[in-house]
């Protein structure tokens, strides 16, 4: 599709919209949804509207809610084309094709040359090589075969974000979600006050509340937020786990703490479990290593992106919550890991 006038004055090139009964809505400030959607571990995201809670799936693009249907827009100049990667899962991470696997072999061709292909034919398949393997990428279901060993990756497309005046990053205020809103809640965020006591941020006096920033760290994990009170900006910064007076360079503490403890006592711990060498998916315990799964869920609730080190008797091991697998650090044996809600 081609842009139209407020496209072009925008600086937008796609849309979300939802179908609520015969009529294709606008999804107010969907660049939230965008942003997600744009990293290729993301498999989804949960909005509130008014009709209550719709989660959508970026694979299928699908929402799980009965006659309620999703659809992303692209809006192109003539003749342009959109900045698309291509993915396929490694045994840790999303990968681009043309960036250097686990294997320390890049493959033989990029996302632009996947693309191409694709573009051809849609629902076709061809084959390319990394060092002296071959493998064949079926578009008709998203996979990546070992033609020798038949092993099996799943494959995603997914844009590329393009930032414009609408960024997170570089927003004073991030922009509030009128219709459809990301869910943030479980999660406190404080600053260390003039008196010594810890702090929650609050709307009314720095246009942030901690569901509105937990929002925003879970799309960058890594980034900033910028902010102003009164005279004085400020820069809140996720990796350094600050708070920055711009002006004056006066820096405060940041910390963000879990009300997963108080929600046990009304929802049920989802449970942790890998699945071991037989195939069979077993539970973590006190047991047989040093977490138990509630350990797990507690860590994971702080920080979902992050990883966890763990041990048993004879080895050490790495939970990866971003890639759902857990790695033996001594034989790099990595095994898959899934999180059960009760």
């Amino acid at each position: 599709m081609y842009m139209d006038f407020h496209q072009i004055v925008s600086g937008k090139h796609y849309e979300w919209q939802l179908l609520d009964g015969h009529r294709w809505l606008k999804i107010d400030n969907d660049h939230v949804i965008e942003t997600h959607y744009c990293q290729p571990g993301a498999k989804g995201i949960t909005i509130n509207t008014s009709q209550g809670k719709v989660s959508i799936d970026f694979d299928k693009l699908q929402t799980q809610s009965a006659g309620v249907n999703v659809q992303r827009l692209s809006f192109l100049p003539q003749g342009g084309v959109e900045d698309v990667g291509w993915y396929f899962r490694d045994d840790l991470l999303w990968r681009e094709y043309g960036s250097q696997g686990s294997s320390m072999l890049s493959s033989s061709i990029s996302s632009r040359d996947v693309e191409h292909q694709f573009s051809r034919n849609p629902e076709g398949s061809f084959t390319f090589t990394v060092g002296l393997t071959s493998y064949r990428l079926d578009f008709s279901n998203m996979t990546q075969t070992n033609c020798v060993t038949g092993l099996r990756r799943n494959v995603r497309r997914r844009p590329k974000f393009t930032s414009s005046t609408e960024s997170l990053s570089t927003t004073s205020v991030l922009p509030q979600i009128s219709s459809l809103q990301l869910s943030g809640g479980g999660f406190k965020w404080e600053f260390m006050g003039d008196e010594g006591e810890w702090t929650e941020y609050q709307a009314h006096i720095c246009s942030f509340d901690s569901t509105t920033i937990e929002t925003q760290y879970q799309l960058t994990p890594q980034g900033q937020l910028h902010f102003k009170i009164n005279r004085f900006s400020y820069t809140l910064d996720f990796a350094k786990m600050c708070q920055v007076n711009n002006q004056i360079g006066t820096k405060r503490q940041v910390r963000r703490t879990s009300n997963f403890r108080s929600q046990q006592s009304s929802s049920t711990t989802p449970r942790w479990q890998f699945q071991d060498i037989d195939g069979r998916w077993k539970e973590y315990s006190k047991g047989n290593c040093s977490i138990s799964s509630q350990d797990i869920e507690l860590q994971y609730q702080q920080t979902p992106t992050g990883k966890l080190m763990f041990t048993t008797n004879n080895f050490s091991y790495e939970l990866d919550f971003l890639a759902m697998s857990q790695r033996n650090l001594s034989t790099h044996t990595t095994r898959s890991v899934r999180r059960l809600q009760q």
